[in-house]
């Protein structure tokens, strides 16, 4: 859609939000990259700010990371310190391929503390296997070979479009545990009252920044 029929809604640092976005956010939508970049950026530059042990990598450079080759991989990683972050969380989807796409979030949690990836999939385990490779991939590049990666038991979704709301509930739910624990280890499941006030609670965020929600 052009920037005519489809105005900008948000500018926030790397993120830029249209006010299509902001339709898939109204209604009972499958999220897209654009909304889970913005609400990653915000946890890290402005909820989460002062814990510099937290890293939030968009589904963009997530799907980079994916289908590059091994050898490029410090290109993405890098440049956001991730071989010295202790805890590292990524949006996950079953989109193989290097153009937009998929048709289920996940979300992966790297605790260094801890030596372990961790898989919340509001939708039993169908992304596990994709998890499982993307790991894979990752241990040498974040210099932890001898992680292990676990399925986690999590809240489950009731729907067919609420993966993505899932993902960035959890991600802030888990933040908040590991900014008062400094581990992953003891989190309690979200509960539907969270996954429920999720949508509002974001559309409100992106008014409190100055973005135009109707």
């Amino acid at each position: 859609m052009g920037s005519n029929t489809d105005p900008i809604v948000l500018s926030f640092h790397e993120s830029l939000l249209r006010e299509s976005d902001i339709q898939l956010l109204q209604g009972p939508h499958w999220l897209n990259d654009q909304i889970i970049s913005f609400y990653f950026e915000y946890l890290e530059k402005f909820k989460y700010k002062n814990n510099s042990d937290i890293l939030f990598i968009s589904p963009e450079v997530t799907q980079c990371i994916k289908i590059v080759p091994d050898s490029d991989l410090h290109i993405f990683l890098s440049p956001l310190e991730a071989e010295r972050k202790s805890f590292i969380f990524f949006p996950l989807n079953d989109n193989d391929s290097h153009m937009a796409g998929g048709s289920h979030w996940s979300l992966l949690v790297f605790s260094r503390p801890e030596k372990i990836f961790l898989h919340f999939d509001s939708s039993g385990n169908s992304n596990y296997s994709h998890c499982q490779i993307f790991v894979k991939k990752l241990k040498d590049a974040l210099n932890c070979k001898n992680a292990l990666c676990k399925p986690m038991k999590c809240l489950q979704q009731t729907n067919a479009y609420d993966c993505g709301i899932h993902v960035l509930a959890m991600a802030d739910h888990i933040a908040s545990h590991i900014n008062r624990f400094e581990c992953v280890n003891g989190i309690e499941s979200l509960n539907h009252d969270a996954i429920v006030r999720k949508r509002k609670d974001i559309l409100k965020i992106i008014s409190s920044l100055g973005g135009k929600v109707y």
